[in-house]
């Protein structure tokens, strides 16, 4: 991986003293991702797995949002989901610290990918929400498995059968998250965090992500399995052609079970 390399207009890259930023680059659409910007994102992860001077990885949103989700203007079906639950493993399984840097709103596949990171960094005008049931979806990219491993089940199911916007401040509260910073701080604080990180024992941070994976996240495979199994049903409902629909048409969604 070479210093400043440009994946694609969706995924963007800078290595600069030993942290890799990657920069979710679709600032016109909330930087809602497509199928092939997860993939993408998911084989940068897994080409700075084999690069000795990454010491460092942070993922972050261009503009004024962290990820609104998937691109429902473009084709959701079972390969996204599946490129999704890539990405959350590549980031689970890569030996160095990863930080989400959540400048905006994280939503959907958004909010899973902050949550699948080790450290959490939010502005404190940021928010997290699972947007799934609003277009008649199940949460996916291991949220079901990372959401309740963070805050508990009753929690976990207010998020996802609500749809609600869960402040960053109130995230942290929760657990969720690990740390908020004023707007205007937000940028030095996270320069600071990865500085410490990046100045750190890597042999001894890749034992505690994979101790600590294991023992809080045992099933997030088996959860992945799952979400795909009942996303590939819910993504061919007519609820789901209903949600889309009412999406773009901004209206609210008449479901009817089908």
């Amino acid at each position: 991986m070479s210093d400043g390399e440009r994946m694609s207009a969706g995924i963007r890259t800078a290595l600069d003293g030993g942290v890799l930023r990657v920069l979710l680059s679709r600032p016109e659409r909330l930087n809602a991702l497509r199928t092939q910007d997860l993939d993408e994102l998911a084989d940068v992860i897994g080409r700075a797995a084999d690069d000795e001077r990454i010491r460092v990885l942070v993922l972050t949103g261009a503009g004024r949002g962290f990820c609104s989700g998937a691109d429902l203007g473009a084709e959701v079906d079972a390969d996204t989901v599946d490129a999704a639950g890539r990405a959350v493993l590549a980031l689970r399984r890569i030996g160095i610290p990863v930080v989400a840097a959540v400048n905006g709103v994280a939503a959907g596949v958004g909010c899973s990918l902050a949550l699948a990171c080790d450290l959490v960094i939010a502005k404190r005008s940021a928010s997290f929400l699972l947007a799934f049931a609003g277009v008649g979806l199940m949460p996916d990219g291991g949220a079901t498995a990372l959401v309740p491993a963070a805050v508990g089940r009753a929690r976990a199911m207010w998020m996802a059968l609500l749809g609600e916007p869960v402040p960053a401040r109130t995230a942290a509260e929760w657990g969720l998250i690990g740390q908020v910073a004023d707007d205007d701080l937000f940028d030095a604080t996270v320069a600071e965090v990865t500085a410490r990180l990046a100045s750190g024992p890597p042999l001894a941070y890749a034992r505690i992500k994979h101790a600590i994976g294991e023992a809080a996240l045992p099933g997030l495979t088996r959860a992945l399995e799952s979400e795909r199994t009942g996303q590939t049903e819910l993504l061919r409902s007519r609820d789901f052609a209903e949600g889309t629909a009412a999406f773009r048409d901004r209206r609210e969604p008449r479901f009817t079970g089908t």
